[in-house]
C-alpha cells in the first residue's frame, strides 16, 4: 500500500496521543515510590506494568528506567548499556528476583518496544529477505547476498547486489534492499543518510522495497539513482531481453 503524504499525516494525527511522551517522565518521577510500595505488598503483582500503563509509557522503557536506577544504587560503577540490554533480554540475570519478575512482565506485554519486539522485527525482516531471495532465483537473476559481500570485505552492504544489472521502469538497478516496514518520512530519511546513499556511492543506483508500503512523495530520488517499490517489480528488463 502506497499512501500520499496527506493520507499519512491524517493517520498520524489520529495516533498522536498514543505513543509515549517525554512529559510522561515527569509523572513517572512523581509515581516512582509507588513501585516500591506496590511490590512490597505483592511481588508477583504486575505493579511496574500497571504503572507504565497508567502514565502512558512503554512498559519496556519503564522497566529499563527502574532497572538502571536499581543497578546504580546497588553497584559500585554505573551499569553499561550492554549489561542492561542483556538483563532485559534475560531477566533471570537480575540479582533481585522481584524486580526480575516485574521486568519480565513489562517486556512480554509491550507491543512496541523491548527485546521481544526486536526479535519479532528481526524475524519478519529475515522472512522478507528470504522471500526476495526466492523471487530473484525465480527470475534467474545472479546476485551476491549480504553474507557473501561481507566475506569479500565489504562493511556496509545492501541485502543483494545484482552481478548483472537490470532495468526497472526505465531505471538501471545494481542492488536491492529489503525493508519489512512502512516507509514514513522519519525512517526513510534516516535510511537515506545511513544506508541508501552509501550504497549508491559504492555500487551505483538501486532499488528499495518497502514491503508494507511507503509515502508516495518519498519516491523522489529516481533520477538520482534510488527507486522505491512496495513489492517485487514484475517488469524487470534483463540484458538478455535487451539483446533480443
Amino acid at each position: 500500500m502506497i499512501l500520499t503524504k496527506a493520507q499519512y499525516d491524517e493517520i498520524a494525527q489520529c495516533l498522536v496521543s498514543v505513543p509515549p511522551t517525554r512529559q510522561s517522565l515527569r509523572k513517572l518521577k512523581q509515581r516512582f515510590p509507588r513501585y516500591l510500595n506496590g511490590v512490597g505488598k505483592n511481588g508477583a503483582a504486575p505493579v511496574l506494568l500497571e504503572l507504565a500503563n497508567e502514565v502512558d509509557y512503554a512498559p519496556s522503557l519503564m522497566a529499563r528506567i527502574v532497572l538502571e536506577r536499581f543497578l546504580q544504587e546497588h553497584e559500585e560503577t554505573p551499569p553499561s548499556k550492554s549489561v542492561i540490554n542483556s538483563m532485559l533480554r534475560d531477566p533471570s540475570q537480575i540479582p533481585d528476583g522481584v524486580l526480575a519478575n516485574q521486568v519480565y512482565q513489562c517486556t512480554v506485554n509491550d507491543c512496541c518496544y523491548g527485546p521481544l519486539v526486536d526479535c519479532i522485527k528481526h524475524a519478519i525482516g529475515y522472512e522478507h529477505e528470504v522471500l526476495l531471495r526466492d523471487l530473484l532465483l525465480e527470475k534467474n537473476l545472479s546476485f551476491l547476498d549480504e553474507d557473501q559481500l561481507r566475506a569479500k570485505g565489504y562493511d556496509k552492504t545492501p541485502d543483494f547486489i545484482l552481478q548483472v544489472p537490470v532495468a526497472v521502469e526505465g531505471h538501471i538497478i545494481h542492488w536491492i534492499e529489503s525493508k519489512a516496514s512502512f516507509g514514513d518520512e522519519c525512517s526513510h530519511h534516516a535510511y537515506l543518510h545511513d544506508q541508501f546513499w552509501s550504497y549508491w556511492n559504492r555500487f551505483g543506483p538501486g532499488l528499495v522495497i518497502y514491503w508494507y508500503g511507503f509515502i508516495q512523495e518519498l519516491d523522489c530520488n529516481r533520477e538520482r539513482g534510488i527507486l522505491l517499490k512496495a513489492c517485487f517489480p514484475t517488469d524487470i528488463v534483463t540484458l538478455c531481453h535487451s539483446v533480443a
